[in-house]
């Protein structure tokens, strides 16, 4: 299955969940903001969002700093 996973065509290969998705980059949970197809998604329904062909999903790293 094809995604656009921050702007770039990627196989979600056997990533059925955003949370699965993030488990396979090994994204720190706690760090990140998810917006799947143009909508913020909390972080409790991230095991519940199941990927379809053709979704946009944009990974944000947040950082924190002065």
């Amino acid at each position: 299955m094809k995604i656009l996973l921050n702007g770039e065509l990627v196989d979600a290969r056997e990533a059925k969940t955003i949370a699965e998705l993030i488990d396979r980059y090994e994204l720190p949970p706690q760090s990140i903001l998810v917006e799947y197809n143009g909508l913020a998604v909390h972080r409790h329904e991230w095991s519940q969002r199941p990927l379809s062909e053709g979704d946009c999903i944009e990974f944000i790293r947040v950082v924190a700093g002065g």
